[in-house]
């Protein structure tokens, strides 16, 4: 049985969490592009499988957002920004495609087919924040069946690679004429139960499964995750004050650099699975 209690891999976890942490508030973007390669090293270099390593981090660095978007939605609904009818609109297809994908898709997808569908996310989403263009409107948001089926398509894909649903809901949103402001809060309100639809789908669907690691539950890193939503949701903010004072531009292309370098990561890891 592997132990995670150590002081240099809790200070590791700290320091991951802390900086994902302040890009999220930052950037605007989701810390776990950051925090599954890093976990899935952290797990792989103490000996965890390689592919039940991936499964891990993503469920690890997914369940991190269930505390860090509260925080979140805190600051979005104070400024008066949710859009709560469309929350309520498509929560129960995005809750229904994270158990989906967290209970059953997950389980049965080799861990090496997860780090390179994670790679091809990252590599997405670091292109959109080089090329930076904006979406734009082709209609009005359709109806609540509609939205409710493109909710739990978000919900699905988010469950399979670990993040709280912005890469989709936001272009989304904002290509049926939601403001670009509404879209940005509106997401944080779904990244909720996407990660807590999923994350339980994650403990569900490997609730029997024998890991190598003490304190997981299913797929999930119970230490790991403690340690990351601590510092994460501590420096979150500081990162969001840090973002209206700054000219984030540069430090997006930059930041952009490295998704791409842990993608390529990401697929190293998967092939050699």
């Amino acid at each position: 049985m592997i132990s995670l209690l150590e002081p240099a891999l809790a200070l590791q976890l700290l320091v991951l969490g802390g900086v994902a942490g302040f890009l999220a508030g930052l950037l605007g973007v989701g810390g776990g592009m950051m925090m599954v390669p890093f976990v899935t090293w952290m797990l792989s270099s103490r000996g965890v499988e390689a592919g039940l390593a991936v499964k891990m981090a993503i469920a690890t660095s997914m369940a991190t957002i269930v505390f860090t978007s509260i925080s979140s939605l805190r600051a979005h609904h104070g400024r008066g920004a949710v859009l709560w009818p469309i929350v309520r609109t498509m929560a129960p297809g995005i809750v229904a495609g994270g158990l989906l994908a967290g209970a059953g898709a997950f389980a049965l997808i080799k861990g090496s087919w997860l780090a390179v569908g994670f790679a091809a996310f990252v590599g997405y989403s670091a292109t959109r924040m080089l090329m930076r263009r904006n979406v734009v409107p082709t209609g009005t948001l359709p109806g609540p069946w509609v939205q409710s089926a493109v909710g739990a398509g978000i919900g699905f894909l988010s469950g399979l690679v670990g993040a709280g649903g912005a890469f989709l809901s936001v272009p989304f949103m904002t290509r049926c004429s939601v403001p670009i402001h509404n879209a940005v809060a509106t997401s944080a309100a779904m990244g909720l139960p996407i990660a807590l639809a999923s994350t339980i789908g994650y403990v569900i669907g490997a609730w029997h499964l024998q890991t190598p690691v003490s304190g997981s539950v299913g797929y999930v890193v119970l230490p790991m995750l403690a340690l990351i939503a601590l510092a994460s949701m501590s420096t979150a903010p500081l990162g969001a004050r840090v973002a209206h004072a700054t000219d984030t531009r540069r430090l997006a292309g930059a930041f952009a650099t490295l998704l791409y370098l842990l993608a390529a990561y990401m697929v190293w890891r998967g092939m050699t699975a």
